[in-house]
């Protein structure tokens, strides 16, 4: 089921598992690129190393790599730190979690960001099916599903109950496609609350169908944010292919990896793939509006972007295209400097799902 298309491409196994152990270190333990920071005997945080703080997006995603290499101690320590300071119990967020702190833990922000609470969600299903249940905050299946009761439920819903789309944010009705993960959602519809499944089955298909609607029918782009028919959401400068957006082809590459095949998406990677490859060569560095049009800026996240567009190999059709992206982030290393953390994250992703070791864990 889960393919491993390094070894596909001739790369050496070898290698490959070499690799990902030093994905590990330079996330988690070297000095000159880690983000973690232990404190006390059983919490932990990442730092957003070009924000200097603590993100919901972070926490989650250290989860996420936590409990997919088989790392209980931190996964439980970064888990505390984040109910410890980020969990939200009064307010009209109450269930929620703030999406930025400070490294000491006092909050940038009275809101959440969807994406946080979904990788927390399915991390913690991951973590309860991997390890079993704890008690009290370590009860992990409990809170997956306090979390997503939570994010249907709340006064302010993370999702739309009418389209079955997330939103960027609670308050706004419209949507960021790299929010996207319908491959969580199949985990949702058999491990949340009875009552709630159903909506979880429809979210992943509303999804897949906004997905291709979001990525431009020319370059395979999609914007930052976006309306709900996929179109790009500008009233907040958010309308290009930039940062954010980077992450849609890793989703869609897993999505094929852990649901299979969709030829309206590996045609949407196709397109994306060939705009790298051969519209823009090399000038893929630049900032670019979903229609591909050029803009005077260097892109923020070189690295994550090469990474994705290389996980995007796992929807896209084989060919020169494909191998070629796969190659440049084979010969591309970890980030180092104070942007790393976002690129980091990507490429430790995207090199998981690559070689099969981004699962779901069941």
């Amino acid at each position: 089921m889960y393919k491993n298309l390094f070894a596909e491409y001739g790369y050496d196994n070898d290698e490959v598992t070499k690799r990902l152990h030093k994905i590990w270190d330079a996330v988690f333990v070297d000095s000159e690129t880690s983000v973690y920071h232990e404190v006390g005997s059983d919490m932990g945080f990442v730092t957003d190393t070009g924000n200097n703080d603590v993100r919901t997006e972070g926490q989650s995603y250290a989860m996420m790599m936590a409990v997919q290499y088989d790392k209980k101690d931190v996964f439980d320590r970064i888990w505390k730190w984040t109910k410890e300071y980020m969990f939200m119990t009064e307010g009209v967020h109450a269930g929620y979690f703030a999406w930025s702190t400070g490294l000491d833990g006092s909050r940038n922000s009275q809101g959440p960001a969807p994406d946080g609470e979904e990788f927390f969600a399915a991390a913690l299903f991951f973590a309860a099916n991997r390890w079993g249940n704890g008690e009290g905050i370590f009860n992990y299946a409990k809170e997956a599903r306090d979390i997503l009761h939570c994010c249907l439920h709340n006064p302010k819903p993370m999702w739309n109950h009418d389209n079955k789309l997330i939103k960027f944010i609670p308050e706004v009705e419209f949507s960021d496609p790299s929010y996207h993960v319908p491959f969580f959602y199949d985990g949702f519809a058999k491990w949340a609350n009875p009552e709630d499944q159903q909506f979880w089955k429809e979210a992943a298909a509303a999804s897949r169908a906004y997905l291709k609607t979001a990525c431009h029918p020319v370059t395979g782009l999609n914007p930052e944010y976006a309306n709900y028919d996929g179109s790009p959401e500008s009233s907040r400068r958010k309308s290009n292919f930039y940062s954010d957006a980077y992450r849609t082809a890793l989703n869609i590459g897993l999505d094929s990896q852990w649901h299979g095949y969709d030829k309206d998406l590996t045609a949407c990677m196709d397109r994306l793939q060939k705009f790298f490859c051969e519209t823009v060569k090399d000038e893929w560095d630049y900032v670019y509006t979903t229609d591909g049009t050029k803009i005077d800026q260097k892109v923020l996240h070189p690295v994550g972007l090469i990474a994705t567009n290389a996980a995007a190999s796992l929807a896209a059709t084989d060919g020169p295209n494909a191998r070629r992206s796969v190659e440049l982030f084979w010969n591309t290393p970890v980030r180092t400097g104070d942007r790393r953390y976002y690129d980091n994250f990507l490429y430790a992703f995207s090199f998981m799902a690559l070689s099969g070791n981004y699962r779901e864990i069941v």
